[in-house]
């Protein structure tokens, strides 16, 4: 079901854009990766409007009345903030959700680029029983893997002196921090739950996406980091990117909350 739902899916599409666009694998995938930015829009925005909502709630005076009333008593303020979410319709855990969504996402690409990218007897078998019949698999095969100076269907390595630097991978990091930082949602609490939760993310995300890409094909890297990008511009776009985010020491300013 997996393959037949995600990868197979995906590695079709990613070799009609590959046609179309005349050969160019790179190309295929940065097109491929903003189709999935499309599609995937509306829970971008349904995200938006949960963290909108948070912020509502965390600035609103009967949560602060709440953590006043219950400072000393750690188990009843979390029982009344469970209590407003519920209320007032919110998810603490919905700016983290896309993140985790898109990791079944970006193992399905990864998939569909290394099966795609076939070289061995072995796998030219399986991708002639993956590939869909409007497909003439002869005239597709061997996909052209270069792109600028990378082999798409191995992992990327700059070398400098016979030192290997991993360019994509440290792309990948920073793009995934910044989109991290300057989109996460305001908290005037700290210790709030949700806060707590998108600074794990912040910090643990881009580590996790670092390494990923460090060891898988570099046709994975690209399409994170065009990805991340896309994601802020569309978060800029709708006026929901906090740039001071990124200064030191500066905390998140609550966000436009009159933009739908």
């Amino acid at each position: 079901m997996w393959e037949t739902l995600l990868v197979n899916p995906f590695m079709n599409f990613l070799l009609l854009i590959y046609k179309l666009v005349g050969g160019n694998f790179g190309v295929a995938i940065i097109l491929f990766t903003i189709i999935i930015r499309v599609v995937t829009h509306p829970l971008m925005a349904s995200q938006i409007k949960s963290s909108t909502r948070m912020q509502a709630m965390q600035s609103s005076k009967e949560w602060q009345d709440i953590q006043k009333k219950y400072k000393d008593d750690k188990e009843k303020l979390a029982q009344e903030q469970m209590r407003l979410y519920k209320e007032m319709g919110v998810s603490p855990f919905a700016s983290c959700l896309p993140s985790f969504i898109q990791l079944p996402i970006l193992f399905a690409v990864y998939q569909s680029i290394v099966r795609a990218l076939a070289s061995s007897p072995s796998q030219l078998l399986i991708l002639s029983g993956a590939v869909y019949p409007f497909f003439k698999l002869a005239d597709i095969v061997p996909i052209n893997s270069s792109f600028l100076w990378m082999n798409l269907g191995q992992p990327e390595r700059v070398y400098i002196g016979g030192l290997g630097i991993p360019l994509l991978a440290i792309l990948t990091a920073a793009t995934t921090y910044v989109q991290s930082k300057v989109t996460m949602p305001a908290s005037p609490n700290a210790n709030d739950q949700a806060a707590m939760m998108n600074k794990m993310m912040a910090l643990y995300m881009p580590l996790l996406m670092a390494w990923i890409t460090y060891s898988l094909a570099s046709g994975l890297a690209v399409y994170i980091i065009v990805g991340n990008l896309l994601g802020i511009a569309q978060y800029a776009l709708l006026g929901k990117v906090n740039w001071s985010a990124l200064l030191p020491g500066k905390k998140a300013a609550p966000s436009k909350t009159g933009k739908k």
